[in-house]
């Protein structure tokens, strides 16, 4: 049952979600478009592009991926097969984490997931990236709004996209 399956594939995803939802977003492809070819490229490169212009957490994607592959009961299995495992697990391990403050072991995992989420985060940009087929001009504008928003901190994003958006409909990406 496909239902199942969305389940048991974001819920095995769950584990290795640092960096939110987006950072799995190479994983989640390999999944559900080269493995189960429940959906195509565009479809996908779609929902993840409406996962980030609706307001809420990254992890909407996930919904609207189970929402895609199998209706209602879809949405609901993807999205509780990625936030209900490690749910769990944070919610038993919590108290003991913080009882082995302090310890070099402990500081070792906190140190080492930043670079592995930072990473990973890079990895699924750059599939939406490849998938968008953005030609010289389009890899021009997000290398311009990637040092816009490090350079100038006081610029609202919304900017960046309103500027995105304005060249998109000139045609100029």
């Amino acid at each position: 049952m496909i239902v199942v399956e969305l389940f048991l594939e974001f819920a095995l995803l769950s584990f290795v979600a640092f960096g939110g939802a987006t950072a799995l977003l190479p994983e989640m492809h390999r999944v559900v478009v080269e493995h189960h070819h429940w959906l195509d490229d565009t479809t996908f490169t779609h929902l993840y592009a409406i996962a980030q212009a609706a307001p809420g957490p990254n992890v909407l994607v996930v919904t609207l991926i189970g929402w895609k592959v199998a209706g209602l009961g879809g949405a609901l299995a993807t999205t509780l097969g990625m936030c209900l495992p490690m749910s769990v697990v944070i919610y038993l391990l919590i108290d003991r984490w913080h009882a082995f403050a302090g310890k070099r072991w402990q500081q070792a995992v906190s140190l080492g997931v930043a670079p592995l989420a930072v990473g990973l985060v890079f990895s699924g940009a750059t599939l939406i990236a490849n998938a968008a087929g953005l030609s010289l001009a389009g890899w021009l504008a997000v290398a311009v709004a990637a040092v816009a928003n490090l350079r100038f901190r006081s610029l609202h994003p919304l900017w960046l996209i309103a500027a995105g958006a304005a060249l998109g409909a000139a045609a100029v990406i």
